[in-house]
């Protein structure tokens, strides 16, 4: 696995398209950094619920911290009961 992982959440938000390209980098990255244009949300609470809905559609072996408008998403090693 290398390093980590960049990607970009532009204008037209989470979609099912991103959701899968965010799958498929985990395949590659254990980490990965998603920038988060200001297009895509106007504030700090519009970013937050994005990353919560991130997660929630990742599932539970993934934990997310917000940086700026960065949201770095974390592929856990073992599985979360």
């Amino acid at each position: 696995m290398d390093a980590i992982g960049h990607i970009q959440l532009g204008k037209k938000g989470l979609t099912e398209n991103f959701v899968l390209t965010l799958e498929n980098h985990f395949k590659k990255f254990r980490n990965i950094k998603i920038s988060v244009l200001k297009s895509a949300c106007r504030d700090k609470k519009e970013l937050k619920e994005i990353s919560d809905k991130i997660l929630e559609k990742l599932g539970k072996n993934f934990s997310a911290r917000i940086i700026g408008y960065t949201i770095a998403v974390k592929k856990l090693r073992r599985a979360v009961q």
